[in-house]
């Protein structure tokens, strides 16, 4: 199929996506550096990048998940449904809270970061590195690779906004890591391509571990 019929099939008001949609290591596009989304948005590609953030929002729901069968995901690229299209979904829940006695608590804010975000692109980011203390998983990878997975501590980011408004952010822990893995997969980069073979837990001098 081609990436209109891919994306027409996604975007369909019945549809939603799950798991079936989402392409594997081997697929040629998670390989490829896709395209910049034409601007102004078209409503096509509004309607995607909806999908995509329904698509996090039902994986982190565990109802919902365990009923369409889907993996808990922070993040989506277009490069993994298929599409050459640089469009990505972050969704970033705030851990729960605790009162003074102990009980856990909903916290203030659902999420540190809700954004879909159109031609994406890191455009400064700290001398210092760092990696989730867990290493990182993948929508498209079915088997856990282990090792720290060395990206920049803090980025800014900039990016098209689903209302076509240009955006600045900057990001650190978790945020950064989780919108650095999505901005590689609109170029082609997998997340164990930062993983040091030879000593995969190795600690780097400076480096920021992440819990």
């Amino acid at each position: 199929m081609t990436t209109d019929q891919i994306q027409a099939n996604l975007i369909q008001a019945s549809h939603q996506i799950d798991m079936d949609d989402i392409v594997r290591e081997g697929f040629p596009t998670l390989r490829e550096v896709a395209n910049e989304v034409s601007l102004p948005l078209s409503d096509e590609d509004i309607r995607l990048g909806e999908k995509m953030m329904q698509f996090l929002h039902n994986s982190q729901d565990p109802i919902i998940a365990e009923k369409m069968g889907l993996r808990g995901g922070v993040g989506l690229a277009g490069n993994q449904l298929g599409l050459m299209k640089k469009v990505i979904a972050v969704l970033v829940p705030n851990e729960p809270e605790h009162d003074e006695a102990g009980q856990v608590i909903p916290p203030k804010e659902a999420y540190k970061l809700q954004e879909i975000m159109y031609n994406a692109k890191i455009v400064s980011h700290s001398v210092q590195d760092a990696a989730l203390e867990t290493g990182e998983g993948c929508l498209s990878v079915d088997q856990e690779i282990p090792g720290f997975v060395v990206r920049h501590a803090r980025v800014t980011v900039e990016y098209v906004n689903k209302a076509g408004e240009k955006k600045k952010i900057r990001l650190k822990n978790f945020e950064s890591m989780c919108v650095q893995h999505e901005i590689d997969h609109t170029n082609g980069i997998m997340f164990y391509d930062h993983i040091d073979l030879k000593e995969p837990w190795a600690i780097k001098d400076g480096m920021l571990v992440i819990e």
